[in-house]
């Protein structure tokens, strides 16, 4: 099954070392494709396969000028990710909190 809705695609991007370590060398400037992929001991298509995760998810821009493709990161989708773990850490430490209280009444009707 292939994810399709926008956080879904975020966080499979996401998932892959390569891909995390482009977005943090586009975070500091735009670069060329060649930029990106020359750190990595991989191939230019391997380089390209992620460059297309990373566009579908919206992580990243490409603009052609001359023969220059320039990328961009683009941080709403990050952001929109950010949200979203948020939202559930919150949940999560309220339900863990309650849970802590419980085990507190519990012990002190023991006692």
């Amino acid at each position: 099954m292939i994810a399709k809705d926008s956080l879904s695609l975020v966080f499979a991007a996401l998932a892959d070392p390569t891909r995390r370590n482009i977005l943090t060398r586009l975070s500091q400037s735009p670069a060329t494709v060649g930029e990106i992929a020359e750190p990595f001991e991989i191939s230019a298509p391997a380089v390209s396969q992620h460059l297309k995760v990373l566009e579908r998810a919206g992580l990243i821009d490409r603009t052609t000028n001359a023969q220059w493709r320039t990328l961009t990161m683009r941080t709403e989708p990050l952001d929109e990710a950010a949200a979203w773990v948020e939202k559930h850490r919150r949940e999560w430490n309220q339900r863990l909190d309650a849970l802590e209280e419980h085990l507190k009444t519990m012990t002190n009707r023991e006692e």
